[in-house]
This record gives C-alpha cells, sequence and structure tokens, in this order.
C-alpha cells in the first residue's frame, strides 16, 4: 500500500468515526431501530442533510439502526430506508431521491436515483366494502435483491431480482427475476440477448 492510499484510509475511517458519533444519539432515540415512527422522521429528515457530510450520516445512522448495513456504502441525498428490517450490503450505491421499503440490498449494488424499492406487492387490504384498510407491516415483505445488480433510474421494485441482474430505467418489477439477466418495460420482461440498453 502506497502512503497516499493509507492516509486516505485514515481520513474516511476518521470521518466514518465522527458520522457514528453524530449519528448514534438518534439511533438512541429511535432505540436502533425498533420505534418505527421515530425511525422513519430520522430517516427523512436525514435524507435532506447535503453533500458528503450527508452521506456519511445517513450509512452511520443506518448501520446502527438497520437489521445489516456496511459502513462502506452510501446513501445519497433525498434517499431514506421506510423500514429498520432492511439490509444493505457493502459496496452498495443508493442515488437520490430512492424511496426503499423493506429490503434486502446485497454486496456491490447499484440503484439510480429516483428509484422504488417497495415492500413487497400486497401493502394494503380492502375491507368487504372495498375501502383501503391502510398498510399493515405484517404484510410486508422484504424484496430481495442480489449482489451486483444495477437499477435504473425511476425503476419500481415490487418483487425479488436476482444476482448480477440489469432492472433498466423505469420498469416495473412485479414478478421474481432470475440471476444475470437484463429486464426492461412495464411489467418487466426479459430483454432478448442480441439487444442492448
Amino acid at each position: 500500500m502506497t502512503v497516499r492510499s493509507v492516509l486516505s484510509s485514515a481520513l474516511k475511517a476518521t470521518v466514518q468515526g465522527i458520522a457514528l458519533v453524530v449519528a448514534f444519539p438518534l439511533a438512541l432515540l429511535c432505540a436502533f431501530g425498533r420505534f418505527s415512527l421515530v425511525f422513519q422522521t430520522l430517516a427523512q429528515l436525514l435524507a435532506i442533510v447535503p453533500g458528503l457530510p450527508g452521506d456519511y450520516l445517513r450509512v452511520a445512522y443506518y448501520f446502527l439502526t438497520l437489521r445489516k448495513c456496511s459502513l462502506h456504502s452510501r446513501v445519497s441525498f433525498g434517499s431514506f430506508f421506510a423500514q429498520s428490517s432492511s439490509t444493505m450490503g457493502r459496496g452498495v450505491y443508493v442515488g437520490a431521491y430512492c424511496v426503499l421499503g423493506a429490503c434486502s440490498i446485497g454486496d456491490r449494488t447499484q440503484i439510480a436515483s429516483h428509484v422504488q424499492l417497495a415492500s413487497g406487492r400486497h401493502q394494503h387490504v380492502r375491507d368487504v366494502d372495498g375501502r383501503i384498510l391502510g398498510a399493515k407491516e405484517d404484510e410486508f415483505k422484504s424484496v430481495l435483491i442480489g449482489h451486483d445488480c444495477w437499477i435504473g433510474a425511476s425503476a419500481i421494485v415490487l418483487a425479488d431480482v436476482g444476482a448480477k441482474t440489469t432492472v433498466g430505467a423505469g420498469a416495473v418489477v412485479t414478478r421474481p427475476m432470475p440471476e444475470s439477466v437484463v429486464v426492461v418495460g412495464n411489467p418487466a420482461r426479459l430483454l432478448e440477448p442480441q439487444h442492448e440498453i
């Protein structure tokens, strides 16, 4: 390792440490993710902290409150997790203005801006008269996004996505997708091998 890379690593570790110290009281307020309403309120508040300091603060908060989260990931401005039951692997990038429900994101997955990862397809039940009763947390399903995936801008993901799969911009994933494929459209379908996005 060069002196420059050692210094860079040390600086990054120092900034991560400072972010953890700042995020700790917030994580304590929501009982480390167990108080859902407080967790969501603070997640939304941290979503609007700008720049690199905001990126570090968000990841530190999620490191302390999500079921599992690597400090070596990035959550950009305007993006937040709505469910503390989520997990986020190492090297994950989440672009700006994403809403992430109950999900598990694999290592090195890249998520573009304005993506929505909903907590499954069936969150709102109706009564016998057809009125929506509202979301019930016990109806949430954790959506699994495999490792090394690319989720394109403005995609909506309602079902699992296999490892190394590319989801095209604007696609709506309504059923599980296999590994190592490219899917596009609404509803998302496999792209023929001879085409490119």
